[in-house]
């Protein structure tokens, strides 16, 4: 998909329009007086390098233990792998599935998201603290699995890990001033509607390569790796670098709606729901690095029907 900012998924990888499937965004409501507001999903790839709320150019944060840990913190999310490479074996960011450091409109954003937590997680069947899900952020999308043997091995992310501790901090940074136990307006709208997702049986991953040969390899490669585009580099889609098969956007309909809202990242919203459901199946048909503990996964809830990586139940 013809994105400038590192993705998958997540993934640097993700989608605006009309006629037929839904191609118009509701606008993120103002946010209340003195707020940033979130870059627009409709904004292009010229505002790649943009953060409405920036911790390099907040006066209020000094020289103390937590303004040190916002910034680092802040500097893992959009270069996971400069900043931590003994927790990111691949070259994926949390910056290419949450665009503009989590600051943009249906791409994941996660501005105001952490008066939410603990929540409960649906994947592990049990209540998640906002460092759990950064551990599981570190394992799954960073696969920070296969570099220490083992989830939260001796060398792995734990929740007081320093650099899980650094990004939980930028994120509570980025929660400042919103209403605890309140979602955000703009959280869970990167979703594609339940009544425009095809069967899993219906999806086209052969339709789903030629929509990637037409919209994405300018920025992704025709191998799905990345393109240098000046200093940036799409993250890869698939392979041994990309996120593994345990991550959130190695389901399809959950990498659809990355998608759908936030790619092409030159012209965001070209593709349709069907579009970017056929675009998913094709990315996530492809290999990548395993997650090694599959089978601890949906032992409470339901397996999702889109759960391609997984044995089936």
């Amino acid at each position: 998909m013809t994105s400038r900012v590192f993705l998958p998924l997540l993934l640097s990888l993700v989608a605006l329009a009309g006629a037929g499937c839904s191609r118009a965004f509701s606008a993120t409501p103002a946010p209340a007086a003195g707020r940033p507001q979130l870059i627009a999903s409709t904004a292009t790839v010229a505002t790649v390098g943009e953060f409405p709320w920036n911790p390099l150019k907040d006066p209020s944060l000094d020289d103390s233990k937590l303004s040190k840990d916002i910034i680092w913190g802040f500097k893992i999310f959009i270069d996971t792998p400069g900043q931590v490479p003994h927790l990111t074996p691949g070259k994926v960011s949390c910056n290419n599935c949450h665009l503009n450091g989590g600051q943009r409109e249906r791409a994941l954003p996660v501005v105001g998201i952490a008066g939410m937590f603990p929540e409960y997680n649906r994947r592990a069947g049990r209540t998640y603290t906002l460092t759990d899900r950064v551990v599981d952020c570190f394992n799954r999308s960073q696969n920070a699995t296969s570099i220490v043997g083992g989830e939260n091995g001796p060398a792995g992310p734990t929740p007081t890990s320093k650099e899980v501790l650094a990004v939980t901090a930028y994120l509570t940074w980025l929660s400042k001033g919103f209403e605890v136990g309140k979602n955000p307006p703009w959280r869970g709208q990167n979703a594609i509607a339940a009544a425009n997702l095809i069967p899993m049986e219906k999806l086209e991953p052969a339709r789903g390569e030629a929509l990637f040969k037409q919209h994405c390899v300018s920025c992704h490669g025709e191998d799905g790796q990345g393109v240098l585009i000046g200093e940036k580099k799409p993250g890869p889609l698939w392979g041994a670098d990309s996120w593994n098969d345990g991550a959130g956007a190695a389901r399809v309909y959950t990498l659809a709606g990355i998608i759908r809202y936030s790619m092409p990242y030159v012209t965001p919203g070209v593709l349709t729901d069907a579009e970017s459901q056929h675009l998913a199946a094709f990315i996530n048909s492809h290999p990548r690095p395993s997650y090694p503990f599959k089978d601890r996964d949906f032992l409470i809830e339901k397996l999702p029907v889109d759960s391609v990586y997984y044995p089936k139940r």
